[in-house]
């Protein structure tokens, strides 16, 4: 039987929310289409009445629009063709180029002689409208007539020429005969200047559009970003109970072993045993209260506000003190190194923070090691602050994981870093000492090449 494969929650969350944007572009898209085309309507509806008007403004002003004469020159050349003979007797081939040379010469005849385009830019003008027009003319057809009879040779269906590029805004259908022709032909005009203006009147509409689509994508991130959060501290969290469950099982169940022991006849008997089990119980009892006090100060820094006992500190012996005791404790564990050049130096700070601030981040280079571990430790003063360098050939940190590494609960999870007990909470400890210092800490790592933690104190 076939196992539904299950599509991850991430891709889905990202693949339902790429889909809802696109669907929302499209409908503003086809939105903005819509009230374009309505504007544009608009716009040659509102230049086909003004030219309109302006025509009989023109014919009430006896205004020639200059195509009477442009008539006349056509009626020549249509009796030029039949003087000629040329479309008597011409084959098909022939015919249809002599259709295409007539019709272009008529036009050329219309646009050289018309005048309509400089007076439609003068009535626009005067009202404070866009002037800059290009022209535009359709031939329908063209008929040549000899002696009452028509050839219908050069007919034109639907011949597209002028300077709008399309058939722009109909201004008026022309038709004229006489003795020698027939003829229909369309003027149009365009608006130089209808994009820009169409642009304008659509202005908000296409700016709630782009900000309604700009909130929606960034209503995505932010939820999305949200929701990874919360996923990723509900993991956190979720790894920081078990952690800390295994941490405060293994005192517990030793202590528990050895109290029963102490129960046993052949330990009851033996002094040297009672002791043993006595000294085990002991350093469990002290680990596990560690572990309950750091969870409790933790606790409590997050509801109040951390405030460690500031002194005068001689940070220099302070700092050796530290190292040597660490150093005595963890001699057959770690090779540690020491080079602390603070001779003199005074700064404020809590010794009691400071000393664990100092004793976490060596733990952590010795436990977060695979070979025999080597720890450097330097302490120097560059003229305003101290500078405490702690250098190891541990594991290292990848460049992805360096961001969140003093994250409360957060633990590195790749290798073997598991296998060593913490509850993540140490250097999210050590970096909340250094701030209420007013200090600054960073790190510096590669993977399998070890870490540099640099913590930074001021001195006034």
């Amino acid at each position: 039987m076939k196992r539904e494969r299950k599509v991850p929650r991430k891709k889905l969350i990202i693949t339902s929310g790429v889909a809802a944007v696109v669907v929302m572009v499209l409908v503003q898209l086809y939105t903005l289409n819509q009230i374009w085309q309505q504007k544009d309507e608009l716009f040659r509806l509102k230049y086909h009445e003004l030219a309109k008007e302006a025509l009989e403004t023109f014919d009430r002003e006896s205004q020639t629009d200059g195509f009477e004469s442009a008539l006349e020159s056509i009626s020549n050349y249509s009796q030029h063709i039949i003087d000629s003979e040329l479309h008597i007797d011409t084959g098909e081939a022939d015919l249809d180029l002599l259709t295409n040379l007539v019709i272009r010469d008529i036009y050329d005849i219309l646009l050289a002689e018309e005048r309509l385009t400089l007076l439609l830019s003068g009535f626009f003008s005067e009202r404070d409208l866009d002037d800059d027009i290009r022209r535009g003319l359709t031939i329908n057809y063209f008929e040549l007539v000899d002696k009452n009879i028509v050839y219908p040779v050069f007919i034109s269906e639907d011949f597209p020429t002028g300077d709008t590029g399309h058939k722009g805004i109909l201004v008026s259908r022309f038709r004229s005969e006489d003795n020698n022709f027939r003829l229909s032909f369309d003027y149009y005009i365009d608006i130089a200047g209808k994009q820009l203006t169409l642009m304008r009147e659509i202005f908000i509409s296409l700016s709630i559009s782009v900000l309604s689509i700009v909130a929606v994508v960034i209503i995505f991130i932010v939820a999305y970003r949200n929701l990874m959060e919360e996923r990723r501290l509900s993991e956190l969290k979720t790894d920081f109970i078990n952690n800390m469950t295994h941490e405060l099982k293994t005192p517990l169940s030793t202590i528990t072993v050895a109290s029963k022991s102490l129960e046993m006849e052949r330990v009851m008997s033996d002094r040297n045993r009672i002791v043993e089990t006595a000294r085990l119980i002991g350093k469990q009892s002290v680990s596990l209260n560690r572990l309950i006090n750091l969870i409790l100060e933790i606790s409590i820094w997050e509801r109040t506000e951390f405030e460690p006992d500031i002194r005068s500190v001689a940070i220099g012996p302070v700092l050796n003190d530290i190292v040597d005791s660490f150093r005595a404790g963890n001699y057959e564990q770690a090779d540690i190194y020491s080079s602390i050049r603070l001779e003199g130096i005074v700064i404020n700070a809590d010794v009691t923070y400071l000393t664990t601030m100092v004793n976490n981040l060596l733990s952590n280079a010795i436990k977060y090691c695979k070979r025999r571990p080597r720890v450097d430790i330097e302490g120097y003063y560059d003229g305003s602050t101290v500078t405490i360098s702690i250098k190891d050939n541990g594991i290292g940190i990848s460049d992805e994981q360096l961001k969140m590494v003093f994250d409360k609960f957060y633990r590195v999870p790749h290798g073997d870093i598991h296998k060593t007990k913490g509850l993540g909470l140490g250097l999210y400890y050590v970096e909340r000492i250094v701030r209420s210092h007013g200090g600054r800490i960073t790190v510096e790592s590669e993977p399998d090449q070890g870490s540099t933690f640099t913590v930074t104190l001021p001195t006034g």
